[in-house]
């Protein structure tokens, strides 16, 4: 009983934490630091 509602705050505090960097517009900063490590494997970048 006890682990099932730790794993429930964790979930419920993850997804907050989520929103609120999406909602700051840190979608962005994340996607193209992703494309940048991407094309620097693959030798683009």
């Amino acid at each position: 009983m006890r682990k099932r509602i730790i794993r429930t705050v964790i979930a419920v505090v993850a997804v907050l934490l989520m929103s609120i960097g999406l909602m700051n517009g840190d979608y962005n900063d994340v996607k193209n630091k992703a494309i940048k490590i991407c094309l620097e494997c693959i030798g683009i970048g």
